[in-house]
């Protein structure tokens, strides 16, 4: 399976539906891949893009203590289909174990290790949505959208 490096844009809310919505990149290409996400793991992704340190660890920062604990690291995390609506994913751990994961722990996994995360092909042509340049406008529009919203405002 041939897969692209990903980059996080962020996390919106997407109205009128109120649900969260986490904003990845393909690296040097032009897709983007928006993943429907929980209000938890949405206000994790935003903890962890933003750097916010909470007074104890959410599960997120629990696992990433857990791994360091056993000597383990993550290697990578791959976003690997779409089926039915429902997103899938691996966290791939060093010595090749893998574990499946929802999309959204993954990658809020991967924030908080520095981890690379990667999207398959088949994923990114059945539900990547290409954005020419000239879209960069809306683009920009939603990071500033980011940089103003807070991880609180996800919160059910």
């Amino acid at each position: 399976m041939n897969f692209h490096a990903l980059d996080v844009i962020g996390v919106r809310v997407e109205m009128p539906s109120n649900q969260p919505i986490v904003l990845l990149k393909e690296i040097g290409g032009v897709r983007y891949l928006p993943i429907w996400v929980g209000a938890v793991e949405a206000t994790s992704i935003a903890f962890a893009q933003q750097g916010v340190q909470p007074p104890r660890p959410l599960t997120h920062d629990l696992m990433k203590d857990l791994l360091a604990s056993l000597n383990t690291n993550v290697d990578s995390i791959h976003l690997t289909e779409l089926r039915d609506g429902v997103f899938y994913s691996m966290i791939n751990l060093a010595g090749g174990v893998s574990v499946s994961a929802r999309p959204s722990d993954a990658i809020a996994l991967a924030l908080r290790t520095g981890s690379p995360i990667l999207g398959s092909e088949e994923l990114l042509t059945q539900a990547g949505i290409e954005i020419p340049d000239q879209a960069e406008d809306e683009v920009e529009k939603f990071k500033e959208f980011l940089e103003g919203i807070n991880p609180e405002d996800f919160q059910a």
